[in-house]
């Protein structure tokens, strides 16, 4: 099994930022009953204002494999696509368990 972790800072103002994330979250946790590797999706909205960045999820498939099949899904590249212009910078881990 592979989970793969990844974290967003977005830009903006709060709100716009606030708006964008949920946006993003709600897309995403559509994406296990559309994309067949996928076997779990969480995601969150970080509530710390003293911290930088502003979404995290972790999904988790079953191959290193599978984490090229939902990257490439469509309907992962239309949740991604909400993240335009307002992404400033992304981290990622991926690590098999």
């Amino acid at each position: 099994m592979v989970k793969h972790i990844v974290m967003f800072k977005l830009t903006g103002t709060a709100d716009e930022r606030r708006a964008v994330a949920e946006a993003f979250r709600d897309a995403l946790m559509a994406l296990p009953a559309k994309i067949e590797p996928l076997q779990s999706m969480e995601v969150a909205i970080n509530e710390n204002p003293a911290e930088d960045w502003d979404v995290v999820l972790t999904a988790v498939v079953p191959t290193m494999a599978d984490v090229d099949v939902y990257a490439k899904h469509p309907a992962h590249v239309a949740a991604a696509g909400l993240l335009k212009g307002h992404r400033e910078a992304r981290a990622c881990v991926d690590y098999e368990f």
